[in-house]
C-alpha cells in the first residue's frame, strides 16, 4: 500500500481509528510477549522499523550484510518472501521471479545468498545448512519466532513516527517505547526533521543517506513510476539528478504490474526516458526490461567504521 497522507499527522480519521490502533498495538505487544524466541547457535541481524512503509529498511539490510562481508563474515539474509509463492528456498536471482519469492528477495540476493519462508527460525536453519556464519533479517522486528543478538531499528528522518498511532490510525507497527526497549540501536536516515533523535533514549543512533548512484543518462525528460510506500522519495531523487518528470505514475507497495506495455507506450508518446526503482524493476519480466531504466540507490553512512565495530562488538 502507499502510505496514507493522514498518517502524517493527528487529523479526523486518525482520530476516529485511533481506538483500531490501540487495539492492534496492544495485540502486537501481546504476540510479541507470549513468544519463546529460539537461539540457533549462531548470530542473528534483525533490520527493522516500528512504521509500515518506506524507511529504506533494504538497502539499509544490503548495506549491513556489506560491512558483515568487508569483516570477512559470510551472512545469509532471511526474509518471509512477501508475495511469493515458495517458501524454504534459497533464491536464485537469475531463475526465480518476484512472483515466486518477492520483490525484495531478489534485491537482496544481489548482496548474498538469501532463504525465503516465513518461519524465521527454519529459514535460519536452512541458512546455517547452507554455510551461514550470520543471520541478516530483513524485516520481522515483531516477530517472536527467532532470538535476535542484534536489533536495529531504522527510520525515515523525512517522515519520523508521523502522527504517533498505530496502524490503522497511523503508521506505527507497535508501540513506539514498547519496540525501542526491545532494540539495539536505531538507524536515521536523512535528515531528521521530527528530532527523532530525542525520542530515542537509551540506545546508540547511527546515521545515513540513501544516495542515488547517477545513471549514465540524466538531464532529460523522464516519466517515472513506483509501487513503493513512499514514491515522492523516488521522484524527489530523480530531479535532484537533473531529470525533468512529465509525468509520474503511483502503485501499491509490491503492486504486481500488468500495466507495462502501457506505461511504455505512455514514454513513448512523451519522448520520455522510462524509469523505475530497483524494486519495481526486479518484477518486469526479463525480456522486457530493455525498455525499462532504474534508478540504483545505496546507503552512505555518516560512521561507518563506527557502526561496523558496533555490529562485530555485538555478535561476538
Amino acid at each position: 500500500m502507499k502510505t496514507p497522507a493522514f498518517w502524517s499527522e493527528p487529523n479526523f480519521l486518525s482520530r476516529l481509528l485511533k481506538p483500531l490502533g490501540a487495539a492492534y498495538a496492544f495485540a502486537t505487544r501481546l504476540r510479541i510477549g507470549l513468544g519463546r524466541p529460539c537461539k540457533i547457535g549462531r548470530p542473528v541481524v534483525c533490520i527493522g522499523n516500528l512504521t509500515a512503509g518506506g524507511t529504506g529498511k533494504t538497502p539499509v539490510a544490503v548495506a549491513i550484510a556489506g560491512l558483515l562481508q568487508q569483516a570477512g563474515k559470510n551472512p545469509f539474509f532471511v526474509s518471509r518472501g512477501y508475495g511469493g509463492t515458495l517458501k524454504n528456498i534459497i533464491v536464485d536471482k537469475e531463475k526465480h521471479t518476484a512472483s515466486e519469492v518477492g520483490d525484495e528477495p531478489l534485491l537482496l540476493a544481489r548482496r548474498a545468498p538469501v532463504i525465503v519462508n516465513p518461519d524465521r527460525v527454519a529459514g535460519a536453519q536452512k541458512a546455517l545448512r547452507s554455510g551461514a556464519e550470520v543471520i541478516v533479517m530483513d524485516d520481522g522486528f515483531q516477530n517472536p519466532g527467532l532470538y535476535k543478538d542484534l536489533s536495529f531499528l531504522v527510520f525515515d528522518g523525512g517522515f519520523g513516527i508521523g502522527n504517533g498511532l498505530s496502524v490503522p490510525a497511523g503508521p506505527l507497527r507497535e508501540n513506539f517505547a514498547a519496540g525501542l526497549k526491545r532494540a539495539h540501536a536505531a538507524i536515521i536516515l536523512g535528515e531528521d526533521k521530527h528530532n527523532l533523535s530525542a525520542k530515542i533514549a537509551g540506545i546508540p543512533i547511527f546515521r545515513g543517506s540513501v544516495v542515488p548512484v547517477r545513471p549514465e543518462v540524466s538531464d532529460t525528460d523522464a516519466v517515472a513510476f513506483a509501487g513503493i510506500g513512499r514514491p515522492e522519495k523516488f521522484y524527489a531523487s530523480m530531479r535532484e539528478l537533473g531529470f525533468n518528470l512529465v509525468e509520474t505514475v503511483d502503485f501499491p507497495d509490491h503492486h504486481r504490474y500488468t500495466e507495462l506495455n502501457r506505461l511504455i507506450d505512455k514514454a513513448r508518446g512523451k519522448d520520455a526516458l522510462l524509469f523505475t526503482t530497483a524494486k519495481d524493476f526486479v518484477k518486469i519480466p526479463t525480456q522486457m526490461q530493455k525498455y525499462f531504466r532504474v534508478l540504483e540507490i545505496e546507503i552512505r553512512w555518516e560512521d561507518e567504521a563506527a557502526l561496523s565495530k558496533f555490529i562485530l562488538d555485538n555478535i561476538r
